[in-house]
């Protein structure tokens, strides 16, 4: 299988009008479609276009309740509690992270917890709102369990990435990593491409290391044993209990305070996945002249790209560079998609009743004559 390649505007209308399809007014469909494009235009195609599929299971199943609200059922000035109500993740995170940034702006710090919300997409994306606000933003989420912890064979933490962003120049400090070696939407993606898993990423149901990209996500999907490992691989030695450490932090900010469902139970009820988040904004006039904290960052930024290269190497980059140039070279030249991707989304306008050749015009599915790839 292979990729085509789709302007931003034609995959935006695709996804407006799909979520539009779900029951999702205008607005609503805007922001969930916003969030993950911007995880395509950053090149990050596990949480893309690739995702659909699992909203669309997520919905049908009801596990995603399309109507629900977050509601805030705790909270101090500087803090809150939201029971998502298994509501769509991403619309439920937007709620969350403007109330931190508020709380933020208002105290100086905002500190927010999510309970019973669903999958929310890179948690960069909900760092950057404050970042773009002129604060610190950070964003975690727990996950249904995929981390074998050190020393095990059955998973038991999720992903659970942790995303910190702040205000620099030229480029904002932007880091989004989940605290596993890679994410499930990673196993997927080799998995569509019929490949081996890297050496180091994955663990079978006896805790032995696995190649195995469809025989370690059935042994995820069935809590057989066995997934992905921690930062740091399998061993102490190489850092695994680190990896480990990290995602309990994120267990900390997301199920821990809110009184929510943790990773090991997450995606183990009929009518819910119980998925919990963690949201910060802190106000760098906290700690002075907000300008020069900015200046100060940026300036280290620069020596840090500046600073000596390896051999063979001609650039450092910092945490967000490479995020801003794959957004503007994707808004010009389009966003691939993999070929099974495709034939997912043709599946998702059967169900909805939406002509798919009306936003991919000349594209052949798999099976037919041929391929038609091109940019729209």
């Amino acid at each position: 299988m292979g990729y085509v390649t789709w302007s931003f505007e034609t995959l935006n209308r695709f996804c407006r009008d799909a979520f539009g399809a779900f029951g999702f007014s205008e607005e609503e469909s805007g922001e969930i479609t916003d969030v993950l494009l911007k995880a395509d235009l950053y090149g990050i195609e596990s949480h893309g276009m690739q995702r659909m599929v699992r909203y669309h299971k997520g919905i049908e199943k009801g596990t995603i309740h399309p109507e629900a609200r977050p509601e805030v059922v705790f909270e101090t000035p500087v803090s809150a509690v939201i029971d998502g109500h298994s509501g769509m993740g991403q619309l439920i995170s937007i709620f969350a992270m403007k109330k931190a940034i508020e709380k933020a702006k208002t105290t100086g710090v905002g500190i927010v917890t999510v309970r019973e919300s669903n999958h929310f997409g890179i948690a960069g994306y909900y760092a950057k709102m404050a970042a773009d606000e002129g604060l610190l933003g950070m964003a975690c989420t727990n996950s249904e369990a995929i981390m074998v912890p050190t020393f095990g064979r059955k998973a038991m933490l999720g992903s659970n990435p942790i995303a910190v962003a702040m205000p620099a120049d030229p480029y904002p400090f932007f880091f989004d990593c989940s605290t596993t070696v890679v994410t499930r939407g990673k196993l997927e993606m080799y998995n569509k491409m019929g490949k081996p898993l890297p050496e180091g990423w994955a663990l079978d149901k006896n805790g032995h290391p696995s190649t195995d990209a469809p025989d370690v996500l059935a042994n995820i999907v069935a809590k057989n044993g066995g997934g992905i490992m921690p930062l740091g691989g399998s061993s102490e030695v190489s850092g695994s209990h680190k990896g480990y450490g990290y995602g309990m932090i994120c267990e900390l900010f997301s199920s821990i305070f809110s009184l929510g469902v943790t990773s090991d139970k997450c995606c183990t009820f009929p009518d819910r996945t119980g998925i919990c988040h963690g949201f910060m904004a802190v106000d760098p006039a906290v700690f002075g002249d907000p300008q020069a904290i900015r200046d100060h960052l940026s300036q280290y930024l620069e020596e840090l790209r500046e600073s000596p290269k390896a051999d063979g190497q001609d650039r450092i980059y910092t945490h967000g560079e490479k995020e801003v140039f794959a957004e503007q070279e994707r808004r010009k030249n389009g966003i691939p998609v993999n070929d099974n991707t495709m034939v997912e989304l043709a599946d998702l306008c059967g169900y909805l009743n939406l002509d798919f050749h009306k936003y991919f015009e000349g594209y052949k599915l798999p099976g037919n004559s041929g391929f038609f790839t091109g940019n729209y």
